[in-house]
Order: C-alpha cells, then sequence, then structure tokens
C-alpha cells in the first residue's frame, strides 16, 4: 500500500516503513527486495501480435534526432546479442527518417539548383561567372548557419523548407550584379574597372530589392496562435540568408570578377566558347527583334493591356469565391502513421473494451493482407500496434490509465520506397468503412496526417445552465449529423457526453421542516463515508491525522448510505430517506469553464478531400441561430481550426498593411517619388494570377 502511494518516487529502496508491532522505522531495502515484473496488468501494448513493452527516447540536450536516433540503433544490436530467447528489440516510429528525408530534399535542390544555375548563366554570360555567382549560394546558407543557434533555431523541418524556399531567390542579387560586370568587360573597360563601375551601378536597385524582399517575409514574425511560432523560422532563416547574399555579391563577388581575363573572340575561342557567344547572342537577338517589338505594342495599346490583365486577375478572384478552388485553412499532410483511438463511456471494464480494440486490430490485419507492393511482395504497412488502458503514447502506470480507452496504430511504408500510390488517409477511411459501427462507442477517431492542430468544426456553447447546455449541444451535434454527415464530416463529438453514474441527493418537506439544509447532510455524508478529523498527532516529524468513519464494509455499501441517520441541529437522528430522496443519474465527465462561464463543445472532423470546411462553417454558421433560438442564453462561438484561422488572419492583415507600407518607403527613397512606388507596386495583386495558375496545375 506504501508503494502504492508513493509510486511517484524515483529512489524506493530509500521509502521509510513504519512497524505496526512496535512503531520502529525501517528502510525499505532492508526489509524487502525491490525488482522489475511483468504482470498482467489492464494498461498493456501488442506490437505484431506480440506483448510488448514500448520505451519512448527524446531528444537530450545538444544531442541531435539523428545522432540519438544512431545511438539507439546501434545500441539495440548490441543488446539483442545478450538478450534470451524469445525476447528481441525493434523500433517503433523513428522520426529521425522525416528529417532525413528532408534534408535529402534539400541537398538534392541545392544540387540540382546549382546545376541548373550554373548551366544558365554559362550559356548566356561567362563559365567563370556562372561559377563565382553560384559560389554565393553556399556562403549565404553557412551565414545563416551560423546565426542559427543565437536565433534559437534548429535544424528542423521547418527551417529546412526555409532554405529550400530561398534557394531560387538567394542568387539574384548576384546574378544582376555580375551581369552587370560582364556587360562592362564587353565593352573593352579594364576587369578592375568594370568590377568597380559595374557593382555601383546596380548597388542601389539590387539593395532595395533585397531589403523589400526581407520585408515581405518580416510579417511572418507576427503571426498569432501556436502555428505562428512555428512559421517564424521561416523568416528567421530566410532573412539572414538573404542579407549575407546582399554582402557577400556586393563585397566578395565583384572581388572575384576583377581578376577575369578578356574573353577571346572569334577563331581565338574554342568550340565551347564560341557555342555560349552563340546563344548568348541569340538572346540578345530574341530580345532585339520578338520582345522589344512586343514591348512596343503593349506601350500603345496600354488600355487594352490593363484592361486584360485586370479582367484575368477578377476571373481569379471569382474562381475562389464562387468556390472552384476550394479553401482549406491548413493542409493535412499525409503521415506514416494511421492510428485509431476508441473511447468507451468512463467506468467500461476493460474486458469490454479490449473486445472492441480486437476487432479494430482483425480490420487492420485485414487491410495489411490486402495492401502488397507487387515489386518487394511485401505488406505497405509494416507494424502494428496495439495499446489497451491508454491513447498509445508508450506504457504507462496503471493509475495513469483507463480502462475505457485504446488505440491502434499502423506504420506503413514512406510512400517514395513503395509503388503503391495509395494514401494514407485513403488506407484511414477504408479501415473505418471495414469497423462499421460499435455499439456503445463514444466516440472513435482516425488519424492520418501530420501537423494535426485543432478540429475542423468546434462550436462552443456557453452558459451557466447546465441542462440548457447539454440539449442544446445535442441538438447542435444532431443538425450536423443530418446535414453533413454525406460531406465528408465524421466523428463528430460532444464534450458532455460519457460521464460516470453519480448519486444524487434531493431534500424534501421533511428537511425543509427540521432546518436541514444540502450543506448539512453533504457533510455529514462525507464524515461518515471519507472521515472526519478527530486528532492530529505529532510522530518524530510526522503528523498523523486520526479520521473516524464507517468501517471499509460498510463504506462499499450503497445501502448503508441510504440507511444512515443524519443528526438535525436539535441532536435528534433521522434516517436519510426521510429527509432526501437519493437518485443515480449520470454526471458530466467534465465541468470546462471560459471567462466564468460553463461551455461545452461540439468537435467534428473533415475529410478535407472531400469537404470544403469554409462552406461548411458558412451555412453552419446561417442555422445556429435557428437551433439556438429555442435554448435562451446560449451563446456560440467558433474554436479549433476556426479560432485559429481567425487569429492568424488577422495578424495576416496587420502584417500586409506592414509590408505595403515598408515596401513603398523603401521604394520611395531610390525614386525620390511617391507615386513611381505606387506604379511599382500596383503588379503585386496580379501575381495572384500566376499563383492560382500554379495550384491548378498542382491539384
Amino acid at each position: 500500500r506504501v508503494l502504492g502511494q508513493a509510486y511517484r518516487q524515483k529512489d524506493f529502496e530509500n521509502i521509510v516503513i513504519v512497524s505496526g508491532n512496535n512503531g520502529n522505522r525501517l528502510r525499505l531495502g532492508d526489509i524487502a527486495t525491490i525488482h522489475d515484473a511483468f504482470t498482467e496488468d489492464p494498461l498493456y501494448a501488442i506490437f505484431d501480435g506480440k506483448r510488448s513493452a514500448i520505451i519512448p527516447v527524446y531528444r537530450v540536450g545538444e544531442q541531435s534526432v539523428l545522432k540519438l536516433t544512431e545511438t539507439v540503433k546501434t545500441y539495440m544490436e548490441e543488446k539483442q546479442r545478450s538478450l534470451a530467447n524469445g525476447i528481441s528489440l525493434t523500433y517503433w516510429r523513428d522520426r529521425s527518417a522525416v528529417v532525413k528525408a528532408r534534408l535529402k530534399t534539400l541537398t538534392d535542390s541545392a544540387l540540382q539548383g546549382g546545376i541548373l544555375i550554373i548551366l544558365l548563366l554559362a550559356l548566356f554570360l561567362r563559365p567563370a561567372i556562372a561559377f563565382w555567382v553560384t559560389l554565393g549560394i553556399p556562403i549565404s546558407f553557412m551565414g545563416a548557419f551560423a546565426l542559427m543557434p543565437e536565433l534559437g533555431i534548429s535544424i528542423n523541418l521547418i527551417s529546412l523548407f526555409a532554405f529550400i524556399l530561398v534557394l531560387g531567390i538567394v542568387v539574384d542579387d548576384a546574378i544582376v550584379t555580375g551581369e552587370n560586370i560582364y556587360t562592362h568587360q564587353k565593352k573593352g573597360k579594364d576587369p578592375l574597372q568594370a568590377a568597380i563601375e559595374g557593382t555601383q551601378e546596380v548597388s542601389v536597385p539590387v539593395t532595395f530589392g533585397i531589403l523589400t524582399t526581407i520585408a515581405a517575409f518580416t510579417p511572418l514574425l507576427m503571426l498569432a496562435g501556436d502555428r505562428g511560432k512555428i512559421f517564424a523560422f521561416i523568416p528567421m532563416v530566410i532573412i539572414p540568408v538573404l542579407i549575407f547574399s546582399l554582402i557577400e555579391s556586393k563585397l566578395i563577388l565583384p572581388t572575384h570578377l576583377r581578376h577575369l581575363k578578356p574573353i577571346p573572340q572569334g577563331k581565338h575561342a574554342n568550340p565551347l566558347l564560341r557555342m555560349q557567344q552563340a546563344i548568348a547572342n541569340g538572346l540578345e537577338s530574341f530580345i532585339e527583334h520578338i520582345y522589344q517589338p512586343l514591348l512596343n505594342w503593349v506601350l500603345n495599346m496600354r488600355y487594352l493591356t490593363v484592361a486584360v490583365f485586370i479582367s484575368l486577375l477578377v476571373l481569379s478572384i471569382t474562381l475562389v469565391t464562387s468556390g472552384h478552388f476550394r479553401y482549406t485553412f491548413m493542409p493535412r499532410v499525409q503521415s506514416e502513421y494511421i492510428k485509431a483511438t476508441i473511447y468507451m463511456p468512463d467506468g467500461t471494464p476493460i474486458e469490454t473494451t479490449k473486445r472492441h480494440i480486437d476487432n479494430i486490430s482483425q480490420q487492420a490485419e485485414r487491410l495489411r493482407d490486402k495492401y502488397i507492393d507487387p515489386e518487394t511482395n511485401k505488406s505497405i504497412i509494416q507494424h502494428i500496434l496495439v495499446t489497451v488502458g491508454s491513447t498509445g503514447r508508450g506504457l504507462k502506470s496503471t493509475s495513469g490509465g483507463a480502462s475505457n480507452v485504446g488505440q491502434i496504430q499502423l506504420e506503413t511504408v514512406s510512400p517514395e520506397k513503395r509503388s503503391l500510390t495509395i494514401t494514407s488517409s485513403e488506407l484511414s477511411r477504408e479501415w473505418r468503412k471495414m469497423i462499421g459501427d460499435i455499439p456503445g462507442v463514444q466516440a472513435l477517431k482516425f488519424r492520418s496526417e501530420i501537423a494535426h492542430g485543432g478540429s475542423p468544426i468546434d462550436i462552443q456553447l456557453e452558459s451557466q445552465n447546465f441542462e440548457l447546455l447539454a440539449k442544446a449541444a445535442d441538438a447542435v451535434k444532431a443538425r450536423i449529423k443530418k446535414e453533413y454527415n454525406d460531406n465528408g464530416v465524421f466523428g463528430i463529438k460532444n464534450s458532455f457526453e460519457g460521464g460516470k453514474d453519480e448519486l444524487q441527493i434531493n431534500l424534501n418537506d421533511n428537511a425543509d421542516l427540521l432546518g436541514l439544509s444540502l450543506s448539512d447532510l453533504g457533510t455529514q455524508i462525507r464524515y461518515a463515508f471519507y472521515g472526519a478529523e478527530a486528532q492530529r498527532i505529532q510522530r518524530d516529524r510526522d503528523e498523523i491525522r486520526v479520521m473516524v468513519r464507517y468501517p471499509e464494509a460498510d463504506r462499499k455499501n450503497k445501502e448503508n448510505l441510504e440507511n444512515m441517520y443524519i443528526r438535525s441541529k436539535e441532536g435528534s437522528q433521522i434516517p436519510l430517506q426521510e429527509v432526501a430522496e437519493l437518485t443515480t443519474e449520470v454526471g458530466f465527465p467534465v465541468i470546462t469553464r471560459q471567462n466564468r462561464q460553463r461551455v461545452v463543445n461540439i468537435t467534428a472532423d473533415l475529410n478535407k478531400q472531400k469537404g470544403d470546411a469554409k462552406t461548411i462553417i458558412a451555412d453552419i454558421k446561417s442555422w445556429l441561430p435557428e437551433v439556438l433560438s429555442e435554448f435562451p442564453g446560449v451563446k456560440p462561438s467558433l474554436e479549433g481550426e476556426q479560432r485559429e484561422q481567425k487569429e492568424m488572419m488577422q495578424s495576416l492583415k496587420t502584417g500586409l498593411l506592414f509590408v505595403l507600407f515598408a515596401i513603398f518607403g523603401l521604394l520611395a527613397i531610390p525614386f525620390r517619388s511617391y507615386v513611381q512606388p505606387l506604379i511599382v507596386m500596383s503588379i503585386i495583386p496580379f501575381g495572384i494570377i500566376g499563383a492560382l495558375m500554379g495550384h491548378a496545375i498542382m491539384g
């Protein structure tokens, strides 16, 4: 019993036991042996059909996730040799694989981008200039890497994405500077003079071009909400890269280009150089004979040109507002792990939960046998982890478990390593259909995506009246199920569902005649079953409380509660049944308050490939007042993804105003005009046309 009360302590052997015979204080390690043992605990896990213990290993201190993963795998290989027969070590949920994949994407993109930049610049400028311009990429990246520890950023998925994103932007200033130096060299100027004049000539537009790009990414530092903290990593990487790129293009690149020798012309040039010059001359010919006449025509027909592009912009915006382009606040990114979590009503026996979990597990095995990769002849579902009594985040102590919950997780082969094109979401939906309806289940949730935030549909109702809240929640839930069950909405849940049975005590008229209040009855019942403190005894440094209450056997019998006597204020004893009625009702599983008001949440998940969250939420807003009109005093609000979306959109609006003002101010300096910056900035909205074309092409 002592161990059960002190299970959270780290050092069991030093727990002090007081002898019941003579009061001696003994160290537990001196009178007992403590050892690890497997027990038939209701909280357990099955991994690929075998009983398993899950030991979570997290990133510790400054050790990187990649190094930690290799350390654990090396240890497992060495430890396996010394384990007894029948016990094996394997790993589950290796998150470093995702980081490695993103690192590979970054290095591949950098390599491909570098090769393309060198080829393009070599074809149109000069191979040596192409080399020195491309060298600015690693220099700028290394500068940003050096600042990452100071900014509190690690190498993670978001920071790697930022490096990939900035890869195509980082060489813009170097290309402009290098090309202008090359132009001055073609005029026969001395290389040193060409480097100085070429750099100075474009220094102002290049510098302000970089500064306006930095300003465009700055609002990502101001986003509200939990996701805003994640998105802040993007500008914290991109801005240092751009600053170092600007320094490199203004100070380092001209120094290298000053050493270039004049280009051999005509017969003195080798075949490759002659081919390069022919391609460069072809580009100049295209500019002179095609682009320039087209530009002259557009300038002469400027009203028609403006009308055409405004029409395209209006058409693009119309495609969005009319619903042809579905809107999704946060897209669902496919995960390599699929999990199903079952919640039975509170108090459900572990055997009942296990029976349902076994059925879900059998359907998972059928799914594994169905989807075999023809190239490897193996299932795309590698492992199945079943946990009963917890939500699958590793085995916890029994007191931390719950007999009414369980979870099954599937680990699939990563998409790039299999030939079957089925997604995790499609597997999850098919698994759900195979399971079907589960009688008595409170909720069955499926997850097959990463970076999942709040629920796509989350309606919070607020009131001080519990009965009204419960009825309103049931009405809203029923309406959602009726309206959107065929539109990809699933997993509808009411946070008031699934409470435990409670004994409710209601006073009758006799209690009023005797002057007894509900507080009087509650206090006496508490003393009888929990205990009343009669005395405190000091023993050494410990304080012992003496509690007076019913014997243990009597405290476990409901009849003893019904037959107990209540003492009136005059001192007489009255049977409890004479002054109160005892009824059994289902209590609320949890009472949530927000701004001192009681609240209940109706949540639902959404298949974002099938349903449009924006359209569904707009429709809910239209009928919600009508449904709640029958429940006066109940106020609704949108939470989950909708609340987060509102906060982020407000931040983006504020950031957009900041960006426009900052860009206007930056452009006004070199232009020395208040009108010309507005003309340049007028191109910004037309970028929507290209963005939507890209969305359409990429699906």
